[in-house]
């Protein structure tokens, strides 16, 4: 029950960290400068890289030596069935993300920001299971401190990288014709997600913990997923941007700093 609770205000973070920045379309009309968003990007991306190494592809492998198996194997399975499972859903569920024109995934006639919203949430899942995962690895150990305060850490830099991400949907959609109100609720609504399956994982902890090495390991391949064919290129990284390589940087930094302090 306490695991519960502790995933609880852990997800409750993440999903009140993107509706902060969902609120910024109460303050600015406009989204932030490209340079600016470049940064954030960057930045989001060196958190998740740094999560899907220190909080999610450690973990699984000493997870794998508890249990008496080869440590790399199950984590190399789980990481490559974490990229398999974004690319599917990359090539199936339409979206659209801010600043592109051209759709992505299966055809579909759904409108402009259903789609705008539809392609935050697709990243989002893995890292509300990377959440729940860390809590569900704490449970299995019984409440270990040092496991809870690692999940912990996983919930903060997950949380801090939330905001520009929901600022990145409110504010489009803003300049879109939305009105304020809508905007915010619906880059509010685009991370629920995270909440639902953190919880979701953690409920079902008991069944999947013969798993846990594999699940761990998918968390980190779909987010890594995420940071190479999203994060990256939406940073335009490839344009030898010194501010922007120093960004992920600093967030891969940040959230090794949080994972080794706390954890």
């Amino acid at each position: 029950m306490n695991e519960l609770l502790w995933t609880a205000g852990g997800a409750g973070f993440i999903f009140a960290m993107t509706c902060l920045g969902s609120a910024m379309v109460f303050l600015f009309r406009r989204p932030p400068s490209g340079k600016t968003q470049n940064l954030f990007l960057g930045f989001a991306a060196g958190i998740m890289i740094s999560a899907s190494v220190w909080s999610l592809l450690i973990p699984a492998m000493e997870a794998s030596e508890e249990g008496g198996r080869a440590n790399w194997l199950p984590a190399a399975a789980g990481f490559t069935l974490g990229v398999l499972f974004l690319l599917a859903m990359d090539w199936l569920i339409p979206h659209l993300h801010p600043g592109v024109n051209r759709m992505e995934g299966l055809s579909s006639s759904a409108k402009r920001t259903t789609l705008l919203v539809f392609a935050v949430t697709l990243h989002n899942i893995p890292e509300g299971m990377a959440v729940g995962l860390s809590f569900a690895l704490a449970a299995q150990h019984g409440g270990d401190p040092a496991l809870l305060a690692s999940a912990m850490a996983l919930a903060i830099g997950i949380g801090i990288q939330n905001f520009p991400e929901g600022a990145a949907i409110s504010l489009p959609l803003r300049q879109e014709g939305f009105g304020v109100g809508k905007a915010f609720l619906l880059g509010c609504l685009s991370g629920a997600v995270e909440p639902a399956s953190s919880l979701l994982v953690v409920l079902a902890a008991g069944l999947i913990a013969p798993f846990m090495p594999l699940l761990l390991a998918f968390a980190a391949g779909a987010m890594m997923y995420v940071v190479v064919e999203e994060l990256i290129p939406e940073a335009h990284l490839g344009d030898h941007s010194n501010a922007g390589t120093l960004s992920v940087m600093g967030g891969f930094l940040l959230m090794m700093i949080l994972d080794v302090a706390l954890g």
